[in-house]
């Protein structure tokens, strides 16, 4: 078991000052664990967190893309509370534009966060995880790293590349007392669709009006989503704590269908191809 069961757990989670990981912040130490939360902003974490008890909370100021600061961020993590139990990958941002739109910084910064970040947090907290055999990571992805919309193409890149990066960092550790989940959240009332939270392109390109009315649509949405950000970090607790939870975990009603319906078509795309695929292994002589 990975979580730890005679004393409170230590975790160490990324993106903490809006949205789930905030929540998720404010449930781990309601928990009585202690957490590690970076922001980019201390004092805008400190003010969303409001009249919690702080006793078990180490604040990070941390950019993700800068490896030696985030391994610094959980070396001092380890010299306050001795260790790390659970990391929670949760920091990302929304993008919505065409494909073509998407400029090269816009591309570059995507996947800075999203996955060299990410993989700066794994390359810190692994080893002491190795060395404890013990360990949980749960990197929070989308819906959208499972299927994919217009408009979301470079947001979609970034959550599939994760998906990937997960299933086989689940693999690897599965020997090393580490486990691994990736959860998959649908559309959450969150700010996630607000401009502090979603990049836009900076220059726009005829043809894609749908894209342009789409982007309206859900700049309209805060609000009105069907995911409850409270009940969404629950989960991830529940994941924590649990332990047996499967590799993916969709959350929220809309995942889920939208979960499913990508795997039948997935499943009809294969099945389609199946007379084409047959032809192309070697010859036996």
């Amino acid at each position: 078991m990975s979580f730890p069961t005679d004393g409170p757990a230590t975790w160490f989670v990324t993106g903490t000052s809006r949205g789930i990981g905030l929540e998720l912040v404010r449930q781990v130490l309601e928990r009585g664990d202690n957490v590690a939360a970076t922001t980019r902003s201390a004092t805008r974490l400190d003010a969303a967190l409001g009249p919690v008890d702080r006793a078990r909370l180490l604040p990070l100021e941390l950019d993700l893309t800068d490896e030696a600061a985030v391994a610094a961020a959980v070396r001092a993590t380890t010299g306050r509370f001795g260790g790390v139990d659970v990391v929670v990958n949760n920091a990302g941002y929304g993008f919505l534009g065409a494909v073509e739109e998407a400029g090269d910084a816009e591309v570059r910064t995507m996947f800075e966060v999203q996955i060299f970040g990410v993989w700066n947090v794994l390359r810190a907290a692994l080893p002491g995880m190795r060395a404890a055999r013990s360990g949980h990571i749960i990197n929070v992805s989308s819906i959208l790293g499972l299927t994919a919309f217009p408009g979301w193409g470079l947001y979609c890149a970034a959550k599939y590349a994760l998906e990937g990066l997960s299933d086989s960092l689940a693999a690897e550790v599965a020997d090393l007392g580490i486990k691994v989940n990736v959860v998959e959240p649908g559309y959450t009332r969150t700010d996630f669709l607000r401009p502090s939270s979603l990049g836009l392109p900076a220059r726009t390109t005829d043809g894609y009006e749908a894209i342009r009315e789409m982007t309206e649509a859900h700049l309209a949405m805060p609000g009105t989503q069907l995911g409850d950000p409270v009940k969404a970090a629950a989960a991830v607790i529940e994941v924590a704590v649990r332990g047996d939870a499967p590799l993916h975990q969709v959350l929220g009603s809309d995942s889920y269908d939208l979960a499913k319906a990508r795997v039948a078509a997935l499943l009809g795309d294969i099945e389609a191809g199946r007379e084409l695929a047959l032809t192309t292994d070697v010859d036996e002589a």
